[in-house]
């Protein structure tokens, strides 16, 4: 049967779709590679072309600049490399426009990505998929009009970030959180604890995990005091820092100089959370993860200046909390210790009420399964893709 010119068409259409990725860190690395995995079940012929890691590059396609070259974070960091910052800007805007994609997804990192959102609706006429939203709703709520403006559709991964957008009239799609999924799926699920430290050489002792964070400067500023708190356990624990995604190991070694017999592991974030009797967690992702892995934490985060770091979070910022935990079930459920709070005295009290108060623990493990709840149903890349290809089909 010879098919209809129309139907031939609407096949090529389908067969030859390119999707363009541009995502600036770690997180988005993961969460970017678990949508591309779902839109290739959608589209076995699926062609990306991206910004990304190597996550993203284990599911096919042409990687084009890594994030490690583009993940920058601070005023002053930011400032020192603006040149780089514009030459990747202008690569990646020459890239979309040769590649031609059906569609581009950005992934979280809204100072690069609100400006290729922009460049992209304007100049290239081409749709744009923002996955993981902007957090605008904590401050630089102004942005929401370039949301709406130059981003199609908005695939939220928080519940409350609905009703947010909602006030602006802007409608989104919440999605559901894609860290559920990753953790859900995780490897090493049924691991036991003899297993896991005999696996990393570790010692028979429970386990103390630091969460320093992704990025250079963040770990420099915030894992020292870190280790310092958490070395006055080292009687009964053991110390492991869960090393980033690419960081090289010999960032570490001055720690473990400086922090005898601290462990350094990469690529065992997960497996090491799920071992731990507490946590000492940056704000970010990493909050949430040690949540769902039913780990009691403090989240920690050094910043300069702390007195007016302190100052504008209480009349910039939008929001009353830093971490994904108390965001989401809106209230304080972990203890938030940044800007002027910051101290190792702090930490290290709270770290103890943490292993030792046993209805201080089991509150805050509590309230973990209300979040999850919150959260919903695993599934969220899948539920994002269906999104993209749909939007894609012809009417």
């Amino acid at each position: 049967m010879i098919k209809e010119p129309k139907d031939f068409c609407l096949q090529l259409i389908v067969k030859y779709m390119k999707y363009y990725l541009v995502a600036g860190e770690a997180s988005g690395d993961l969460h970017a590679s678990n949508l591309m995995q779902s839109l290739k079940e959608l589209d076995k012929d699926a062609d990306f072309r991206f910004l990304g890691g190597d996550l993203m590059q284990s599911k096919g396609g042409m990687l084009v600049k890594h994030y490690r070259e583009m993940a920058y974070m601070g005023i002053l960091p930011v400032v020192l490399h603006a040149r780089t910052i514009l030459r990747n800007l202008e690569l990646c805007k020459r890239d979309i426009a040769t590649y031609q994609p059906d569609v581009v997804i950005l992934v979280d990192y809204p100072g690069f990505n609100l400006k290729v959102a922009k460049y992209v609706k304007t100049r290239l006429h081409i749709p744009v998929n923002y996955y993981i939203s902007p957090k605008v709703w904590a401050w630089k709520e102004y942005r929401v009009k370039s949301l709406k403006k130059y981003v199609d559709e908005m695939l939220c991964i928080l519940p409350f970030e609905v009703d947010f957008f909602k006030k602006h009239r802007y409608k989104v799609h919440y999605v559901g959180n894609p860290t559920v999924d990753a953790v859900m799926h995780r490897d090493y699920q049924r691991e036991s604890f003899d297993a896991f430290v005999n696996a990393h050489h570790l010692e028979n002792k429970p386990i103390i995990a630091l969460l320093a964070g992704s990025r250079k400067q963040e770990i420099a500023n915030n894992l020292p005091a870190m280790l310092e708190a958490a070395k006055g356990f080292a009687e009964g624990y053991q110390i492991v820092v869960a090393g980033a995604p690419g960081i090289d190991p010999e960032f570490y070694k001055e720690f473990e100089r400086l922090f005898p017999p601290v462990k350094v592991l990469f690529n065992r974030t997960y497996r090491i959370l799920a071992q731990s009797d507490a946590a000492l967690v940056t704000s970010g992702t990493a909050t949430l993860e040690t949540a769902l892995l039913n780990v009691p934490q403090v989240v920690c985060y050094r910043m300069s200046m702390p007195k007016l770091s302190s100052w504008g979070f209480q009349h910039i910022l939008h929001t009353p909390f830093i971490s994904l935990v108390n965001l989401i079930c809106g209230r304080e459920v972990v203890k938030e210790l940044f800007a002027k709070k910051f101290t190792v005295d702090h930490i290290r009290t709270e770290l103890t009420q943490l292993l030792h108060v046993q209805g201080y623990r089991q509150n805050m493990l509590d309230n973990y399964k209300e979040m999850l709840q919150k959260l919903g149903d695993p599934g969220a890349s899948d539920r994002a893709a269906g999104i993209i290809y749909r939007q894609l089909q012809p009417d």
